[in-house]
């Protein structure tokens, strides 16, 4: 398990050598939809520098992506979208079999339609972050990557991409010129060679606060089977903890001399 063999004052001492190291904290928001709540997102946002704001296929709405970007601008968060798979009753977690045409429309009507929004509320969409089972198809397989990143590209090629690192859609985004961001999670379980144990498995999720902020401590200093560094943080934030979590992790990097901003942030 990533972060058991690294103690939090080891790698406290660690981090505090040189100059500071910054590091980005984002969060999955904006999924409620209707009268249907999901998560806590008032809570979250003030312990985030980013948010991945839902586009309406997976989850979420017009109204709450409104919501939750007003609340970004005035906590200073970086707002993003987060395509996924037009499942609402699988919450976008339910791999599913579209072509690189379909994957391609999808993408792109989901990052027209949040880059819209954002733009009427006077932001810039900062980052875009694929969404459960189309964040792991497009990690895999270019069938995936490639409509995905061609999407993102025609959108807007100055987006950070958020992705595992390495993956398929990495490469193939740094390919098309489009800047990756690599991403851990602090409330997924990692296996030995640095992939995410699959949610279909028992033990796949962290649901204990301290074991999540060692595992963050362990996975900004290194994770095992990815050369390059992580540099932004997940949360889920329809879990029930979420709020506590972001509190939790967020308070932990800072205690390790780390100083949370979103990519791209002026003076990073």
């Amino acid at each position: 398990m990533v972060g058991a063999a690294t103690g939090k004052v080891g790698m406290r001492e660690k981090m505090m050598d040189g100059p500071p190291r910054t590091i980005d904290l984002n969060a999955d928001l904006g999924e409620s939809f209707g009268p249907w709540r999901m998560g806590d997102d008032e809570a979250v946002l003030p312990w985030v520098s980013s948010a991945n704001i839902a586009a309406g296929a997976h989850a979420g709405d017009p109204f709450t992506a409104v919501h939750t970007l007003r609340r970004a601008k005035a906590l200073g968060v970086a707002p993003g979208a987060h395509p996924g798979w037009p499942d609402l009753a699988g919450f976008g977690r339910r791999p599913l079999p579209f072509s690189p045409d379909e994957t391609y429309a999808i993408v792109l009507h989901q990052l027209g339609a949040l880059q819209a929004l954002a733009r009427g509320e006077g932001l810039p969409l900062h980052h875009v972050k694929l969404h459960g089972a189309l964040y792991h198809q497009a990690a895999g397989d270019r069938c995936y990557a490639d409509p995905v990143v061609e999407a993102i590209a025609v959108v807007d090629p100055a987006l950070f991409v958020y992705a595992p690192d390495p993956s398929v859609l990495a490469d193939q985004a740094r390919r098309r010129g489009l800047r990756v961001v690599a991403e851990g999670f602090a409330d997924r379980r990692y296996r030995a060679d640095g992939q995410l144990i699959p949610r279909t498995e028992p033990d796949a999720l962290i649901r204990d606060l301290d074991e999540a902020c060692r595992q963050v401590l362990t996975l900004v200093g290194h994770l095992p089977g990815v050369a390059r560094p992580v540099a932004t943080i997940g949360l889920h934030g329809d879990g029930v903890e979420a709020p506590r979590l972001a509190r939790r992790v967020h308070e932990a990097l800072v205690g390790a001399g780390i100083v949370i901003v979103p990519p791209g942030a002026a003076g990073e």
